[in-house]
């Protein structure tokens, strides 16, 4: 069994978002659900409009450990990577969610845990570094796919960034279907400023930016 919890969910939501060492355990994940695959696969579609409704600790849960969670003790992940070496790192601008401070969250998948990267709303920034989409604005929270290169160069070479290329929809897609198994909305976004993105997310430099997916209730 995964060990998913290492703090209280009780931690108030006006203290996470100030410290950048402070970090939130999500609730733990839920593998059955009324929706069939199928059923998620006929219903996806992109949404770019969203109610007025926050996500909740649950939601945010689901979706992270659906492009990246761990699903066995050897660490292998709910998208699969070539080489498994993983280079893909998520995170989230959050807005409007329960239980979460408005801010910059990293996911951690090997203990399903956030952790606080920068304080406030930054959803209007992200989304002028979009070409000011208004789904990304307007989503109580984003997800960015970011990815590393290099861990996948050392082994592949000069294929490292077609593979990554192709694990980047694979952790989309799986979003798309969660989203639509929660009665969720979301649209990948390709359109932005790649540098834009980075500053306003505070990114490692090698960590590039691929997609940003808001997320949110269906209108």
């Amino acid at each position: 069994m995964l060990c998913l919890f290492s703090m209280s969910l009780a931690m108030s939501a006006t203290t996470l978002g100030k410290d950048s060492d402070q970090r939130l355990s999500l609730p733990p994940i839920e593998t059955k659900g009324a929706l069939s695959i199928e059923e998620a696969i006929q219903l996806r579609r992109s949404v770019r409009d969203f109610g007025r409704g926050p996500l909740d600790l649950t939601d945010v849960s689901q979706l992270l450990w659906s492009a990246q969670g761990i699903t066995g003790r050897r660490g292998l992940r709910t998208a699969p990577s070539a080489g498994a070496l993983y280079p893909l790192e998520l995170y989230m601008v959050a807005g409007n969610v329960e239980g979460l401070s408005a801010g910059v969250y990293h996911y951690r998948p090997k203990t399903h845990e956030l952790v606080s990267l920068a304080s406030g709303d930054r959803r209007h920034a992200l989304a002028s570094a979009a070409l000011n989409q208004r789904s990304v604005s307007g989503a109580p929270a984003v997800l960015v796919i970011t990815g590393v290169y290099e861990r996948t160069a050392k082994k592949y070479g000069h294929r490292a960034r077609r593979y990554v290329h192709m694990e980047v929809g694979h952790a989309a897609q799986n979003i798309y279907l969660q989203a639509t198994a929660r009665s969720l909305g979301t649209v990948i976004v390709g359109a932005f400023d790649d540098d834009e993105v980075q500053e306003v997310l505070g990114l490692p430099p090698d960590h590039k930016p691929f997609s940003l997916m808001p997320v949110g209730r269906k209108r």
